[in-house]
């Protein structure tokens, strides 16, 4: 099953560079990589060309972003990996065998937030365990679909904020998800450079407000004023 990697990027210079070259064996092993920009101001699209297969342009926003990678990929298999994400080793083999064994079409990783806060662990298990119970995954796990299923549940919603949740909770419901006990490594940089404690607060506040029905938009000028 041909895999594509989408990742999604906005003024990453500083690290989309180490971030490609640990896609580098699987990309030798013929998996796609797509970068996909959403109009950074530094060179980010010109550090990333050597490194993968295409570096294209689309409107700022992850969700307009993944959709177009999603449209300019070729593999029938989408995994959609966020820039400061690494995947575990032979990832590519893990999920294609995963899905064949469990006879699913969509899935996720387990994460482990890098840095040294004891908060932290506490975080990656939360969001472990919270992912396995509810079935929703959000965009640091990893996400990986078939392309006929992406098509079928319409795409990512392009809304301003929690694009991720809004996808899985209707991939549910064409079956359950695979849920990988192999770990993403995810940078913990936004938390360091906020506040551990704060951030974690922030986040669950913003989800209970869109779980309760809260505008995407409005939720996500929220998320723009707390990281300024």
């Amino acid at each position: 099953m041909p895999l594509s990697i989408i990742i999604p990027c906005l003024n990453e210079a500083d690290g989309i560079a180490e971030s490609l070259q640990s896609l580098a064996p699987l990309r030798a092993r013929g998996v796609e990589i797509v970068v996909v920009d959403g109009g950074s101001t530094d060179n980010t699209p010109e550090i990333a060309r050597p490194w993968a297969d295409q570096v294209i342009s689309a409107p700022r926003g992850r969700a307009m972003q993944m959709n177009a990678g999603a449209a300019q990929a070729h593999g029938d298999l989408l995994l959609f990996l966020h820039a400061d994400c690494r995947l575990p080793p032979a990832a590519d083999g893990l999920i294609v065998d995963g899905l064949n064994r469990g006879r699913k079409t969509w899935g996720r990783f387990d994460v482990t937030l890098t840095g040294s806060h004891p908060l932290l662990r506490m975080v990656s298990t939360m969001m472990n365990l919270r992912s396995r119970v509810s079935g929703i995954a959000t965009g640091d796990q990893g996400l990986f679909v078939t392309r006929s299923l992406f098509e079928a549940a319409g795409r990512y919603p392009e809304i301003a904020l929690m694009e991720d949740i809004a996808l899985t909770k209707k991939l549910k419901h064409f079956g359950k998800p695979l849920a990988l006990r192999h770990r993403i490594t995810v940078s913990a940089r936004r938390w360091q450079k906020h506040g551990v404690l704060r951030t974690i607060l922030l986040m669950w506040r913003l989800r209970i407000q869109y779980w309760l029905g809260a505008d995407p938009n409005k939720l996500a000028e929220r998320y723009v004023v707390h990281k300024l």
